[in-house]
């Protein structure tokens, strides 16, 4: 079973239908009629989907991190590539977040719209979200991150869907396997079936699915905030948007085009049914398992590094995300009249960028990393409130650029592995 051109055309049809329909009931979005068609048939076709999805995720992201290490052989190959692929995802992640941040200095989206901040949104925001898991999130030091990464319980970590977690112990386990090699076909053989079984299920519902399931989440997400919330926000709107088109074209283009030596038309061509479903369940993690059968299949990336690189980039590199964080911190300055220092500025460089290690891969989690962004350069948090009614669609377009990265990188390190190989039979 592939993911194929057939697959990736239905996936749009559903995806332009949600928009499309959901935009003409948004305006009718407190008719009782509206609110049951949105309830009962958009969301609950949505949420089987991504559920469906979910419910693969971590079987595949543990059996492919495993088979992943089994696969490159050497721990000192493993270690090499670990390296690589988080130097990578920190660089680019910086970089986005620089770009975002530009664009939201010139273009300006908070000028001049002061009377934002005294909204009912903000007072909801702070009442409802600051004192809750929000609040805990922001408290999070540095140092406790770290701890976290390595689990006390895998069977909690797997049933909390925790992928740093899962990874690290997924990478403990490849390691074993890889110093008693020898002992174990039989382990390496049934982990190789498990990996087998596991994505028939996820291109099974791709097939059957995905088209109608992308239509139910993006209906009801444009039901819910609509065109009229994006005319409020506008010109934050544009600055996130531009800030991932700069993103996406020049600095993914240039990465594919002279580090990986490929066309960035065919990358993105080849590419495109995962960045669909990317766009609808506005999640990392549950577009994963699409996303690396994909690149495996269309960008011809091997295994044992799509298996390593990809799993890994859904938890930390977070360039969609780091975007919106660089605009929305300058947009609410602007908004309280601030002008951010030059060191406050780097600051949101750096904590975006070393937040985004940890963060899981779900909808609407950019909004706690946000949170912690705004505190520690002396901006009130709630005013994210302002920006949560359109956050939902901007969520969906910065998880097609966050899984776009993914498979960048994963192309750059196959080309390596590539010539290297290439060099060691000359």
């Amino acid at each position: 079973m592939k993911v194929g051109n057939r697959l990736t055309i239905y996936i749009i049809i559903g995806l332009i239908a949600g928009i499309v329909i959901g935009s003409i009931f948004s305006p009718m979005a407190d008719q009782a009629w509206v609110q049951w068609i949105d309830q009962y048939i958009f969301n609950v076709v949505g949420q089987l989907f991504l559920s469906m999805i979910f419910m693969m995720v971590v079987p595949v992201v543990f059996i492919s991190i495993v088979l992943g290490v089994v696969g490159v052989g050497d721990p000192k190959t493993l270690g090499s590539l670990g390296i690589k692929t988080l130097g990578f995802y920190l660089v680019t992640t910086a970089i986005a977040i620089s770009i975002a941040m530009i664009v939201a200095l010139v273009l300006q989206p908070g000028v001049g719209q002061s009377e934002l901040l005294d909204s009912t949104e903000v007072e909801d925001y702070r009442s409802n979200e600051l004192g809750g898991e929000t609040g805990e999130a922001i408290n999070q030091t540095f140092d406790q991150t770290l701890i976290n990464i390595i689990p006390t319980n895998i069977v909690e970590a797997m049933s909390t869907a925790n992928m740093l977690q899962i990874i690290a112990f997924a990478i403990f386990i490849g390691i074993a396997m890889i110093a008693v090699k020898d002992k174990i076909p039989g382990l390496i053989k049934i982990f190789e079936e498990a990996n087998e079984v596991v994505m028939w299920i996820v291109l099974a519902i791709m097939k059957y699915f995905a088209a109608i399931g992308a239509f139910g989440l993006v209906a009801t997400a444009f039901t819910q905030a609509g065109f009229g919330a994006i005319q409020q926000l506008g010109m934050y709107f544009v600055c996130v948007l531009l800030s991932l088109l700069i993103h996406l074209v020049l600095v993914y283009g240039s990465v594919i085009k002279f580090l990986a030596k490929k066309p960035f038309i065919w990358f993105m061509k080849g590419f495109a049914p995962a960045m669909g479903v990317a766009f609808s369940t506005s999640s990392s993690s549950a577009v994963l398992p699409i996303s690396m059968e994909t690149a495996q299949k269309n960008l011809k990336v091997r295994k044992s590094i799509s298996s390593f690189v990809q799993p890994l980039g859904a938890t930390i590199n977070m360039d969609g995300t780091a975007i919106m964080q660089g605009v929305a911190t300058v947009f609410i300055a602007q908004l309280s009249g601030i002008d951010l220092s030059i060191m406050q500025m780097v600051t949101v460089v750096v904590l975006a960028t070393v937040a985004s290690i940890g963060t899981a891969g779900v909808p609407g989690v950019g909004l706690v990393m946000l949170a912690m962004v705004l505190t520690a350069v002396g901006l009130d948090p709630a005013a994210i409130g302002i920006i949560i009614g359109i956050d939902r669609l901007l969520d969906m377009t910065r998880t097609a650029v966050n899984i776009t990265g993914d498979a960048a990188i994963a192309s750059v390190l196959n080309e390596q592995q590539n010539r290297k190989e290439q060099k060691g039979k000359a």
